[in-house]
């Protein structure tokens, strides 16, 4: 019997006899760092997996969703530790939550080059756990695109409809269901930090950006799209193909950052496509000194007024733990949402728009 085989089977014990308590994850890697003994080159790995918020959810959830917190920690692991460091630590997690968490293929002892490959591509390496999800994602949104335009042909298009009052309508729809009949899907649909990296539940990439977890997020959403895209000219088809790559593009880096820094939280609705259409009309409107106002009705509202009232409330409701197993610091937090990486995606694109403006006004584009 290994280390950490050891250690994982006493703490068992001590968790069945009420030996020890979750709630001060410090005092329990103090005892399991008194139980390693001798043990020098595990101490500082058992203390850093003993004090993860990941590794209480392990212990205290059951089903599926300990297996899916038994994933995300043993990628978290993965990505960090050597091989023989990390069989240790597999070892003591299967040994204490009773689940057997997946371990690196040719596993541990068969080579000493996959430490210095997670070390010099350590982004790559925690990218990996995400790519079905990521796929599956990038493969709906041409199909929506396909959807979008036959529903525009049939339906919306005779009815003399906006792209973006549909959008509306079926978000809000969707929020309503998920009030009265259908209320699993607040509770299935966004995506968690567990299932982010569970292939099983890939397809919560799909669905995260179509429902919202808080009414008072899903009402902010709701009037902001109406505001952004009330004037939309664009087809249904190009308009939900850009609605669900947007909200992919905002939320993958968010998650690969709450992953890496164990941020505890959940992704959902469409917080990152607003926050981009925001960034990047108020981008615009300094880089070309003149305003870009949405208009809705006989009023028009500065792109700023929008980007200043949506950051605070943003700010607001992403620098809070939302979790009250997380440690994590501010910084990360703000860093895991969504609406972060849109203020910088739409930015980046009103840089990058204006440069061919620029381009093309010099000659240098044709």
């Amino acid at each position: 019997m290994g280390k950490g085989q050891e250690l994982g089977l006493q703490l068992r014990q001590w968790i069945a006899t009420g030996s020890v308590s979750l709630d001060n994850p410090q005092a329990l890697a103090n005892r399991l760092i008194d139980a390693l003994g001798a043990e020098e080159s595990l101490r500082g790995p058992v203390r850093d997996l003993a004090t993860q918020p990941l590794l209480l959810r392990v212990l205290q959830l059951q089903g599926g969703p300990q297996r899916s917190a038994v994933t995300a920690l043993s990628q978290y692991l993965a990505g960090i530790y050597a091989p023989r460091v990390l069989a240790e630590l597999l070892d003591l997690l299967e040994a204490c939550s009773g689940v057997a968490p997946s371990r690196p293929a040719g596993d541990s002892l068969a080579t000493d080059a996959a430490p210095a490959i997670s070390g010099r591509l350590p982004w790559l390496q925690s990218l990996r756990p995400l790519g079905p999800g990521l796929a599956l994602a990038a493969a709906s949104a041409p199909v929506l695109f396909w959807a979008g335009g036959e529903l525009d042909q049939w339906f919306f298009d005779p009815w003399r409809w906006g792209s973006g009052a549909v959008l509306v309508v079926a978000l809000a729809l969707l929020q309503a269901l998920a009030l009265g009949p259908l209320r699993a899907l607040r509770r299935r649909w966004p995506l968690t930090l567990e299932a982010s990296g569970d292939p099983r539940r890939a397809w919560c990439w799909i669905t995260a950006p179509w429902i919202h977890a808080a009414n008072r997020e899903a009402l902010l959403n709701l009037v902001m799209l109406a505001i952004v895209l009330g004037a939309s000219s664009l087809p249904l088809a190009s308009l939900l193909l850009r609605y669900t790559l947007t909200a992919l593009a905002t939320t993958a880096p968010a998650v690969l950052i709450a992953r890496r820094a164990q941020v505890l939280r959940h992704w959902d609705g469409a917080s990152g496509p607003i926050a981009a259409l925001i960034a990047l009309a108020s981008a615009l409107s300094l880089l070309h000194w003149k305003a870009h106002p949405f208009v809705v009705g006989p009023v028009e509202i500065p792109a700023w007024v929008l980007l200043v009232i949506f950051g605070a409330v943003q700010l607001g409701w992403q620098l809070p733990r939302h979790d009250s197993q997380d440690s994590s610091s501010p910084r990360a937090r703000l860093w895991s949402s969504p609406w972060c990486w849109g203020t910088v995606l739409g930015t980046v694109w009103a840089l990058v728009t204006r440069a061919q403006e620029l381009a093309r006004g010099l000659g240098w584009l044709g």
